[in-house]
């Protein structure tokens, strides 16, 4: 999109993704938000019937705001075992890897599916902009990092019905395992397939460039006629990934470089991400401070959370025996594929076993706010975790 040379930056509108005319003609709520500075639907017509598709059928979500570098060059391997969390060497090509990153004092910066392209080519995807922070670490190294996010178009294909939708648009990805990703012919170019999404549930990425995304959206709603295919926009899809447990930046923690308060820092380990720690891999960037938090302990934990009741608990304050407040609620949901009230918080780990752990709910009711302390109780991660996310081929829904 091109923009007047004299507008200021608070006049720029915002931008259009490659699949903004089957969006917006599909948006008839017009309900809109905004993505890393492009328009992006929130819903569209129906909350209720697009967390259905989520986990009945099969659904269409614009991925095309999220931020995409690709990072290449003899040492791009090298460089992202300096980088990120996870080892990076044990990445095949044709591979993707849920990763992390951190600063020196082992503070989380964000984090995000790292794809490995080829022997020196990745693509790292993730929710906010850090070229400056990869441009500073690349120091040393041999290694080019260009963002494309404008110029690639990207569809997040989730739903039981999904593997059929791409069977019958052309594409045979039953053979695909999880986190795994296959290339086909796409009209005069490709299309990479991953098994990834960001649902809990079987589903799939696809990246193609901007000038065949209206074809690609065309080819799926008509292949997906018969299997209940629909778009969903940002509010179904943050309910399909807290009953997948699944945490954003920005919303479960603040990026240690947009952090104003220093106690609002958290590390991985207090995030629920210790996981993919490889201390074994050698130096990387934050692991002497995160070795001195995990002799230590963390202060903080991030847990799933059982509720009381059916009122959602997000932004609530935990409390500890009614009175003592330890943590907060960062997404919550009444889940409808659970039908139960679940919620992600962070809380004092001394607080996280032993129980007697209060939510502060204030529930709207006729204009009125009414204050509920209901019981909660940690649970472990996901909430929602079905079979068929794993399975090789998916079978048929």
């Amino acid at each position: 999109m091109t923009l007047h040379s004299t507008l200021r930056h608070f006049e720029q509108p915002l931008m259009k993704t490659p699949f903004h005319p089957r969006t917006e003609a599909a948006n008839k709520l017009w309900s809109w938000g905004n993505w890393g500075g492009y328009t992006t639907v929130l819903t569209y017509d129906d909350l209720s019937m697009e967390h259905s598709a989520i986990r009945n059928t099969a659904t269409v979500y614009d991925l095309c705001p999220m931020i995409k570098y690709r990072i290449e060059g003899p040492d791009a391997t090298a460089y992202l075992q300096r980088l990120t969390l996870r080892n990076v060497a044990k990445l095949s090509v044709g591979s993707v890897q849920y990763t992390a990153w951190v600063n020196d004092a082992g503070h989380l910066l964000d984090d995000g599916t790292l794809f490995r392209l080829a022997p020196d080519r990745y693509r790292l995807c993730c929710q906010e902009r850090h070229l400056n922070w990869l441009e500073d670490s690349a120091f040393g190294f041999d290694v080019t990092v260009t963002e494309e996010t404008e110029q690639i178009a990207a569809l997040s294909l989730q739903g039981p019905t999904s593997v059929e939708v791409l069977r019958l648009a052309g594409f045979d990805v039953s053979a695909l395992k999880p986190f795994r990703m296959a290339e086909y012919g796409f009209g005069e170019g490709r299309l990479m397939v991953s098994r990834t999404g960001f649902t809990g549930d079987l589903g799939y990425e696809l990246w193609t460039i901007p000038d065949q995304a209206l074809r690609l959206w065309d080819i799926l709603f008509d292949a997906g006629q018969l299997h209940g295919i629909r778009p969903i926009g940002s509010e179904a899809l943050n309910m399909a990934r807290i009953e997948a447990g699944l945490i954003i930046t920005g919303l479960d923690f603040v990026p240690a470089d947009a952090c104003l308060r220093e106690d609002r820092l958290r590390s991985p380990l207090e995030m629920g991400l210790g996981w993919m720690i490889d201390w074994d891999k050698g130096h990387f960037t934050g692991k002497t401070a995160l070795m001195g938090q995990r002799d230590q302990g963390p202060k903080w934990s991030f847990v799933g959370l059982e509720i009381d009741g059916n009122i959602s608990a997000e932004g609530a304050i935990l409390y500890h025996d009614r009175k003592t407040e330890v943590g907060v609620i960062t997404a919550a949901i009444w889940s409808p594929a659970l039908k139960k009230n679940i919620a992600m918080a962070q809380i004092l780990t001394r607080h996280v076993t032993g129980g007697n752990i209060w939510a502060e709910i204030y529930a709207l009711r006729e204009l009125h706010y009414e204050k509920l302390m209901m019981q909660a109780r940690v649970v472990e991660r996901p909430f929602f975790n079905h079979p068929r996310r794993r399975a090789t081929p998916p079978g048929r829904f």
